[in-house]
């Protein structure tokens, strides 16, 4: 049976200290099964400057099951899915230990992002890419960082997609139905 007053306890801890990490955890429901890690990427690698969205699925045997974790934040990454966010780290499986912690599988999530494993791919695609051509990696994870983990305000928006030739009135209103989706916007802009 899940220990929510475990769980209740990790949030508070979280709460505390987020101004330090960067990380947060947030319920996503009332009884605390569906949470939301965030993490800041880290400092000196094709990740920096994004904030990174984890889904966190609580199990009926926590904390002695590990939590289920995947990136909801698109990540470009040899040991995370490009596809689906599955994280390939031995702490969310066979390594989970009662004595871990959410903010200790987050740590270790904003590690794995500064030192990628790649000969432990969950993603081959990307391993092949990290240990072939890694200018090329690197270059691809900093765009889908700038794409998908960063977020840009209103106006900054605005301006990209007026530069491209939209009137402003346009593009405020193509990005306010879009929930702010810069890309949703344009595509919206292109077929009007």
């Amino acid at each position: 049976m899940i220990d929510f007053s475990r769980i209740q306890k990790e949030l508070q801890d979280c709460e505390r200290n987020q101004d330090s990490s960067g990380i947060r955890v947030c319920p996503k429901s009332d009884n605390l099964t569906r949470l939301t890690g965030t993490i800041p990427g880290p400092i000196g690698t094709p990740y920096e400057g994004g904030t990174f969205q984890i889904d966190i699925t609580m199990p009926d045997g926590y904390p002695f099951e590990p939590p289920k974790m995947q990136f909801s934040t698109k990540v470009w990454h040899p040991n995370i899915s490009s596809q689906s966010g599955a994280i390939c780290l031995d702490i969310l499986k066979d390594q989970w230990s009662p004595a871990l912690t959410l903010k200790t599988a987050l740590v270790s999530i904003q590690a794995l992002l500064s030192a990628p494993e790649p000969k432990d791919p969950q993603d081959a695609v990307v391993a092949e890419q990290y240990m072939k051509n890694y200018q090329v990696f690197v270059s691809t994870a900093r765009y889908w960082t700038e794409t998908f983990a960063k977020k840009s305000s209103l106006e900054e928006k605005v301006k990209r997609l007026v530069e491209m030739g939209f009137g402003d009135a346009q593009v405020r209103s193509a990005i306010e139905s879009s929930g702010g989706d810069e890309n949703l916007a344009l595509e919206k802009l292109c077929s009007a």
